[in-house]
């Protein structure tokens, strides 16, 4: 009976390393190809003109990376080999900029600035570092000629 107990408890040990390990891994490869940064995302975000939610649900953490004129959103607690949401350039539009309120302090990272955005007529809303809302930015106005940018 103790080496039945022993024997689960190695491989539940074993099992949860090798889940971490997975979790590392897969964090490496989406951050091999460059042009990642932290970003929280929360998806059909209320209207600026509707009552704030600062509840800080809604909000998954992620790493974002930069793909030719695509940013994909990676969930960081997931195994998923792909992207859980994909923006195209043409189709972002910048609607307004916020620091985080309320609960969503506690939601999200320490100094996030919260960027309030349209994806195809879907609300959402992104939060990430100063320093990384300064490169969405600039790739956002780097579309090439042609393309339509809405940058508020």
């Amino acid at each position: 009976m103790i080496l039945v107990t022993l024997v689960c408890g190695l491989v539940l040990i074993a099992l949860v390393v090798l889940g971490l390990f997975v979790f590392g891994l897969r964090r490496r490869l989406i951050q091999r190809s460059g042009g990642t940064f932290d970003c929280s995302l929360r998806w059909h975000a209320p209207k600026p003109d509707e009552s704030a939610d600062t509840s800080g649900k809604g909000w998954g953490y992620g790493v974002a990376r930069y793909n030719g004129d695509r940013v994909e959103w990676f969930r960081v607690f997931s195994y998923a080999p792909r992207p859980r949401r994909i923006l195209e350039r043409s189709a972002i539009e910048v609607v307004d900029r916020r620091a985080p309120d309320g609960e969503e302090e506690l939601a999200l990272l320490s100094d996030a600035v919260v960027l309030g955005c349209l994806h195809r007529g879907v609300r959402l809303e992104l939060a990430m570092s100063e320093d990384a809302l300064t490169g969405f930015l600039a790739w956002l106005e780097a579309a090439p000629p042609g393309q339509r940018v809405n940058v508020a």
